[in-house]
């Protein structure tokens, strides 16, 4: 069995002046994204791969998140997963080679409900800090529409 973690963010300061790509986590996304690391520690045996938009938030979620974990697994920041749409992240889903079991992706909406969406024919309501957990039987995590099934939800708060 094949899993991904749709994880949005967490939340977020809109500091005048700077552009959404350098937006950082505000006291609550600092508090939150631990939370998110410490709720993967507890619930997954262990993340193969992290995908993550390379915008500060996203960024500044994994860098706490990941300090939770008992190893941080090997990561990947894609320009494709900001603001490229959710074609563009079921894209960098189908180049994985040899489909890790676990894969965490890090990212934005709408474009990770959309997502969740074609795969699970699901729409899961993602705040900052939710996740989504998706699983897929056999060897390969495909991106075909609904070939995942929605495991779980859940909106992570410190």
């Amino acid at each position: 069995m094949r899993r991904l973690v749709v994880l949005r963010h967490a939340k977020s300061a809109w500091p005048e002046g700077v552009p959404d790509y350098r937006r950082p986590l505000n006291d609550r996304g600092r508090r939150d994204a631990p939370a998110v690391g410490s709720w993967l520690a507890e619930h997954l045996d262990g993340i193969d791969l992290a995908l993550v938009s390379p915008a500060t938030r996203t960024r500044q979620t994994w860098e706490l998140a990941s300090a939770e974990l008992p190893a941080v697994p090997p990561t990947t920041f894609d320009e494709q997963l900001y603001g490229e749409g959710a074609d563009s992240i079921l894209a960098v889903l189908t180049t994985l080679a040899d489909s890790p079991k676990t894969v965490l992706l890090i990212g934005h909406n709408p474009d990770l409900e959309d997502v969740v969406e074609t795969l699970t024919g699901t729409r899961p309501i993602f705040k900052t800090s939710s996740l989504a957990l998706l699983t897929w039987h056999g060897k390969h995590l495909t991106t075909t529409p609904h070939s995942a099934i929605l495991t779980h939800t859940e909106t992570i708060r410190a």
